[in-house]
């Protein structure tokens, strides 16, 4: 029986023993204690406010980041906008340049072929001229072998032009 009931004397010690141990840390140990998980909770505290302002400093970089990267995509829509409208300005000019230069070759080309022209008309008139004096003075030669057919050709030729100038008044 005497596990389950102590003997007096040792309840005694076993009772005196607890309290001067229950007093050191009471006095030393519980103090210590105390100001180490203060201190632990205070780092702690201080460590997820720190957290806190880290996390809320990391979402104003994050936003801060995405305005930047819009505006640039917005920059960057504007200077291809004004590229592009350059651009088709450029083409532009260009084209009314090759319009101009176009017809300026084409009215060169239009007035070169008419000088051709004229001068291909001149020369076959200057030719046809020739050959009809040419045929007419051998037809000419032929049938005005004598005086008498020569007379008879001035005189029908003189009624011809009198002929013709009453025609005309």
């Amino acid at each position: 029986m005497d596990l389950v009931l102590p003997d007096s004397g040792l309840l005694f010690w076993m009772t005196l023993v607890f309290i001067l141990v229950f007093v050191i840390l009471w006095k030393w140990g519980f103090p210590a204690i105390i100001k180490m998980v203060d201190e632990r909770k205070a780092y702690i505290d201080d460590s997820l406010q720190k957290a806190h302002e880290a996390h809320e400093r990391l979402a104003n970089i994050q936003k801060e980041g995405e305005s930047i990267l819009r505006k640039a995509q917005e920059q960057q829509s504007e200077v291809l906008r004004e590229a592009a409208a350059t651009r088709d300005m450029i083409v532009a000019q260009a084209e009314d340049k090759a319009r101009a230069e176009s017809a300026r070759l084409i009215s060169e080309a239009k007035a070169q072929i008419e000088i051709e022209k004229q001068n291909a008309i001149r020369d076959i008139r200057s030719q046809v001229a020739e050959l009809s004096v040419l045929i007419a003075e051998k037809i000419l030669k032929g049938k005005l072998n004598n005086d008498a057919a020569q007379m008879d050709l001035v005189n029908r030729l003189l009624d011809e032009i009198s002929v013709d100038k009453e025609t005309e008044y």
